[in-house]
């Protein structure tokens, strides 16, 4: 059975790729994920506000003191050219690369330009074979429009696109006005891959502390709807190529996902849930179902349930919805 996919430029052995998670943290699970199966790894992320905060309090930490002696703080480096705390997601990168044979994805966190720029580069230097971008931001501001909010998003991209070589993916929310549009806007920019989709994890009330907690839920395989929808809109619209994550949990979701048009389909929450080890089930259940049905490689499978290609384009879109509704509308 031909498992074989290209994503982000990388030839790949499967479309199973384990995606930014804390499981990634640790050297032997990843060690792991190679042996289960996956094809590439993306590493956890790092998140723009961790390096915004370790920048000042080093910062603060070098000028104590100094303002008894103005002419000493000539001597110390501005924070924005500070990587501090970084340097353990770098060796990381270096420390995977020397000991697995699959690429490794780096990812960042964040929403701004901010410090991007150098530590893209810095992580193209460690070694990773590509970065994600997992752009996230919860607009608050009621003066900020949808459109400036793609503007900053689109900055981000650039720059980062400007700074390193290695290819680069954009993982993002659905939560635009034309998600379509956006889609075009950051391929017209040259990324390399989009991610479909980002998950916000939404805050809970404990009602006993009255504090606002987080609430980290796993996804269900209810969850693969919505992304499975819009790579089914966009395959063969955009040159990127389309990340599937969220709601990935058997071989038949997978499977679901590369037809609609996906060249890889990211798990995370089944891994959290079963082990590591159930990435070999995602893999058996994929190969088992294209034996029982006749395909011979995932190149044929991908895309032919995609809107360009299916036999009602109109069942992704609005039209659909009224028959949905329909068949389940109850009558006396």
């Amino acid at each position: 059975m031909d498992l074989a996919t290209t994503y982000l430029g990388l030839k790949l052995k499967s479309p199973l790729v384990p995606s930014a998670s804390p499981l990634s943290e640790d050297l032997d699970n990843i060690k792991r994920m190679e042996d289960a199966g996956a094809s590439a790894v993306v590493l956890y992320s790092i998140f723009e506000e961790q390096i915004r905060l370790e920048r000042l309090e080093l910062h603060d930490k070098l000028l104590q003191g100094t303002e008894s002696y103005p002419e000493a703080l000539s001597y110390f480096p501005d924070p924005a050219e500070l990587f501090v705390g970084v340097e353990d997601y770098l060796k990381h990168i270096e420390r995977a690369k020397q000991a697995t044979s699959i690429p490794i994805i780096g990812s960042i966190n964040g929403s701004t330009l901010g410090g991007w720029t150098g530590f893209a580069r810095q992580i193209e230097e460690a070694g990773a074979d590509a970065l994600e971008l997992n752009l996230y931001s919860i607009p608050t501001s009621l003066d900020q429009s949808g459109a400036e909010l793609e503007r900053q998003y689109l900055d981000v991209v650039k720059a980062v696109k400007a700074a390193v070589s290695i290819p680069v993916a954009v993982k993002l929310s659905p939560f635009f006005t034309n998600f379509a549009n956006m889609a075009k806007q950051l391929d017209d920019v040259g990324i390399s891959g989009l991610v479909l989709f980002n998950r916000f994890y939404q805050p809970d009330i404990d009602l006993e502390s009255l504090e606002v907690q987080p609430n980290v839920m796993y996804s269900t395989p209810m969850a693969m709807r919505l992304p499975m929808r819009w790579i089914a809109i966009l395959y063969e619209r955009i040159g990127a190529d389309l990340a599937a994550t969220s709601g990935v949990h058997r071989g038949t979701d997978a499977i679901k996902m590369i037809m609609a048009g996906a060249s890889v389909t990211m798990v995370c929450s089944s891994l959290l849930r079963h082990g590591i080890k159930h990435l070999r089930v995602i893999e058996q259940e994929l190969c088992d179902w294209m034996t029982e049905h006749e395909y011979g490689s995932i190149e044929q499978m991908k895309g032919c349930l995609s809107q360009k290609y299916c036999a009602d384009p109109g069942a992704f879109e609005r039209a659909q919805y009224i028959r949905a509704v329909g068949v389940h509308t109850l009558r006396p």
